[in-house]
């Protein structure tokens, strides 16, 4: 396992002068706390209409008079029919379901504009602001700003699918915890138990987020699904997107594999060699 050593004074020092100016430090602090704060919110929407705990579906909560109170939280009230996976459902998971099918409704535009103020971190890194690869930074804002408007945006079919609802609990949850240890971080602070978060609420969390975004993508392919029988014609356009949605689709599987086992390993350099919560990690 690996090893992580204690920091010479000098050496603290000398990565003191590499950090950020004041400046751009209580920048890159204000950002991170601002988009904690946007993902926590999307997180509260979400959960609050998939749980009815507004009490928009029963009027019985009694959350409901404050909740309700509360600004841009309108109730997505259409409910669907019972379908074949509902039957295979406990009583308790058919309403949470058909709720899923409309969290589009209730934080879809609320996810587009907190996630869109990622873009931002491709130019800290350009800055030299932020130490993250630029081109693991370009594909991981890259894809989620494609799904945000390149495929739930351009396709209403994905806005009543239940996966849109595990998507955006996934990437919230992720974001929650990863913005607020990067401002902890900064302010030379690290709770242990965001610590703790960051490197293993991903066992879960990207197979759950990444496999919803796949699958949100093959939902948008039409008949026949995969394959070269998509015609060009009347819309060229429309057909070289469908054949894009395909190839992404098929990539996307490495792709979580790879970021999967990454972050193992990160886990790994973190927790391994008798390092002890609380103490400092070699990088963000």
């Amino acid at each position: 396992m690996a090893s992580i050593k204690e920091i010479e004074p000098e050496q603290k020092q000398t990565r003191q002068k590499r950090g950020p100016p004041p400046l751009v430090k209580y920048y890159l602090v204000l950002y991170n706390i601002l988009s904690t704060l946007g993902w926590s919110y999307v997180l509260v929407c979400t959960l609050v209409h998939l749980f009815d705990l507004d009490g928009s579906h029963s009027k019985s909560s009694a959350l409901h008079a404050w909740l309700t109170r509360i600004p841009y939280l309108p109730a997505a009230r259409k409910l669907f029919a019972t379908s074949k996976l509902e039957a295979q459902l406990p009583a308790w998971a058919v309403p949470v379901l058909r709720r899923a099918t409309t969290t589009y409704a209730r934080v879809g535009k609320q996810t587009a504009f907190v996630q869109s103020w990622a873009a931002l971190e491709v130019l800290h890194v350009l800055l030299g602001w932020v130490r993250s690869p630029l081109v693991t930074t370009l594909i991981q804002v890259g894809s989620r700003l494609y799904l945000v408007w390149g495929v739930t945006y351009l396709f209403p079919q994905t806005h009543t699918n239940p996966l849109y609802a595990s998507m955006v609990l996934s990437w919230s949850l992720t974001e929650v915890v990863r913005y607020s240890f990067y401002a902890c971080n900064l302010l030379g602070s690290e709770p242990s138990l965001l610590l703790f978060l960051r490197y293993t609420l991903f066992y879960v969390l990207y197979p759950t987020g990444a496999s919803s975004e796949a699958l949100l993508i093959y939902a948008t392919i039409p008949y026949p699904g995969l394959g070269l029988s998509h015609s060009f014609a009347p819309d060229a356009l429309a057909a070289v997107h469908t054949y894009v949605r395909q190839v992404l689709f098929l990539v996307w599987w490495p792709g979580l594999y790879v970021m999967y086992t990454h972050m193992m390993k990160q886990r790994r350099k973190v927790f391994g060699g008798g390092r002890t919560l609380g103490a400092k990690p070699k990088t963000l």
